[in-house]
């Protein structure tokens, strides 16, 4: 089995390291220098917690791998995750990654413990998957997801895929997050900002980072209920989306402000173009614009502060 183990050290003062056990380079040969995967000076906590609250967001699950810099076999799962095609695309899609720095078996301890991740009896790597309320989903240990005896010394892309796939989330229906986001808005008298992405879209994952920025979330959510529909990841999303735009063309990021009874007071392609996420001069001011169209009554402050959040970034991303 390979696994970086406690017992690593031993067994090297031993008998040499038994196979699929390693050490940490200041025992053992000297290694290519390399960009780390684990944040040796992170949180786990606040590293667990971010990626659950972007996991909410999305109806994603988190994927937590336990491991360190040191160990061979975390690095190759990794790599794994990074070169393989369809694991890959399954990361993408369902999970959001994290992984934590255990040292030399002494951090992060009882964060494992809560977790139920004996990692002390199995080694790492080790998977945990959760939840986006932060219920563990799975624990697994990663021998049994490596090649047999005799084969390449790898991880098995089946095993890994089947244990990926195995614990996603379920897909929702678009149509239902569109009613509960509806009714919420009808509820709290708010319109509802319904907008459309998908894992592979860039200017999307900028949409939704901005959407939920610790300065702009507040902003946004006194006066609208944030509405996300994947239109790959959701039950007839592709669906909502023409429905909505009445056309194919006009791609992703697309939004629309709703009033509390569904009908459409400003779109993002009103202009004829569509502004996806707001960053050339002319679309920011057309954002702008689609604002106090749809909410007259919010104040200039908070749109300033809005239209300046976004200049900024347009100037950091230029």
């Amino acid at each position: 089995m390979h696994r970086c183990a406690l017992l690593a050290l031993v067994m090297m003062l031993s008998a040499g390291p038994a196979r699929g056990q390693e050490v940490p380079p200041s025992a053992a040969a000297a290694q290519p220098e390399a960009a780390p995967v684990y944040d040796e000076s992170a949180d786990g906590e606040r590293q667990i917690a971010d990626a659950l609250a972007a996991a909410g967001r999305e109806n994603r699950r988190v994927l937590i791998q336990w491991g360190a810099n040191w160990c061979g076999w975390c690095i190759k799962l990794h790599e794994l995750s990074g070169s393989n095609p369809e694991i890959r695309a399954k990361l993408l899609y369902e999970y959001d990654v994290v992984h934590i720095d255990i040292g030399r078996f002494d951090k992060h301890m009882e964060l494992a413990a809560k977790y139920g991740a004996d990692l002390q009896a199995s080694g790492v790597p080790f998977l945990t998957v959760l939840d986006a309320d932060g219920n563990v989903v799975a624990n697994q240990e990663t021998g049994s997801l490596e090649n047999p005896q005799g084969a390449q010394p790898a991880h098995n892309v089946e095993k890994v895929l089947g244990f990926l796939t195995t614990h996603q989330a379920e897909y929702r229906s678009a149509t239902g997050i569109l009613e509960e986001g509806l009714a919420r808005a009808k509820s709290e008298g708010k319109a509802a900002f319904v907008h459309f992405g998908a894992p592979w879209c860039g200017w999307c994952h900028k949409l939704e980072a901005f959407l939920a920025r610790d300065d702009m979330a507040p902003l946004f959510a006194e006066h609208f209920v944030d509405v996300k529909i994947d239109t790959d990841r959701t039950i007839g999303g592709g669906d909502v989306l023409l429905e909505m735009r009445g056309s194919q063309q006009g791609g992703i990021p697309w939004f629309v402000f709703l009033d509390s009874a569904g009908e459409p007071i400003a779109t993002s392609s009103d202009s004829g173009q569509n502004t996806g996420f707001p960053v050339a001069p002319e679309e920011i001011a057309a954002f702008m614009e689609m604002l106090r169209k749809v909410k007259p009554a919010i104040p200039a402050e908070p749109l300033d502060r809005i239209e300046t959040a976004l200049r900024q970034g347009a100037k950091s991303d230029g």
